[in-house]
């Protein structure tokens, strides 16, 4: 990629919630193509670390970090590290997730909480611990979280996930907001149906016929599909007037009705 081409992150430090995973890793690696740092944060620490040495024999700058991004001490701890190593940090992806299809009156309280604060307390702690950091440098940056199709009207079968994203679209609108004077900006990325680790259980025969029915591209989504728009909202020139943004990837699925 050009050094000073419009989606060029050289110079830049991305830290990555969750990059041990299948989508979070792919876009991970699309941003250390485009020339930035990476600080793989994962509370599996063997998976981020795996990452990080897939991102450096490709000719990428990346290290690996045990993160439990529920928990702010982690947090802290990972901003230190990628700090140590490069100095700073300008994007942040928040990735970090689960999901769960248990029916609405069988939800124990301990699975309530255990989604919220992976998916959605995560999101808040992250925020709070890097966007600061971005703020007291005075760089600017870009805050990227990941919302989902069922952030709203949500989807069957999957109650806490959806408050939980739909949370994460209001994290990401407010700071949009409070975080513009800084020069950072906060977006989000819907995506529609890519089928990972915390979702394949939910995908019956039967839901995946309706999926396919309500997806004009008739077919899921690959990872890779989403480093496109992780590298855009990263980018300081290619959405340097986009914030408050969720930019959906989901092969017409919000487009569908009957």
């Amino acid at each position: 990629m050009e050094k000073d081409g419009l989606f060029s992150l050289a110079g830049r430090t991305a830290a990555v919630i969750g990059g041990g995973g299948v989508l979070a890793g792919a876009m991970a690696e699309g941003l250390a193509e485009a020339g930035a740092g990476i600080a793989i944060l994962d509370l599996n620490l063997e998976a981020a670390e795996a990452r990080a040495q897939s991102i450096a024999a490709a000719g990428g700058r990346a290290i690996g970090v045990r993160c439990n991004a529920a928990v702010k001490g982690d947090l802290e701890s990972a901003l230190a590290a990628t700090l140590d190593r490069f100095a700073h940090v300008d994007i942040l992806l928040n990735a970090a997730g689960v999901n769960s299809g248990t029916p609405f009156f069988d939800i124990r309280e301990e699975e309530w909480h255990r989604i919220l604060d992976i998916d959605l307390k995560s999101v808040f702690l992250a925020c709070q611990v890097f966007g600061k950091a971005m703020v007291e440098a005075g760089r600017g940056g870009s805050i990227i979280n990941i919302s989902s199709a069922s952030s709203g009207p949500p989807l069957s079968k999957v109650f806490t996930y959806s408050v939980a994203k739909a949370g994460v679209n209001q994290i990401t609108q407010f700071l949009a907001r409070e975080l513009a004077p800084h020069g950072i900006r906060v977006n989000a990325i819907r995506p529609g149906f890519f089928p990972a680790e915390q979702n394949r259980k939910l995908l019956t025969e039967e839901r995946v016929a309706s999926i396919m029915r309500h997806t004009p591209m008739n077919r899921f989504g690959e990872s890779a599909e989403l480093v496109g728009a992780a590298v855009y909202l990263a980018s300081p020139r290619a959405s340097s007037f986009v914030t408050g943004s969720i930019l959906t990837v989901d092969g017409g699925f919000l487009a569908m009705t009957i």
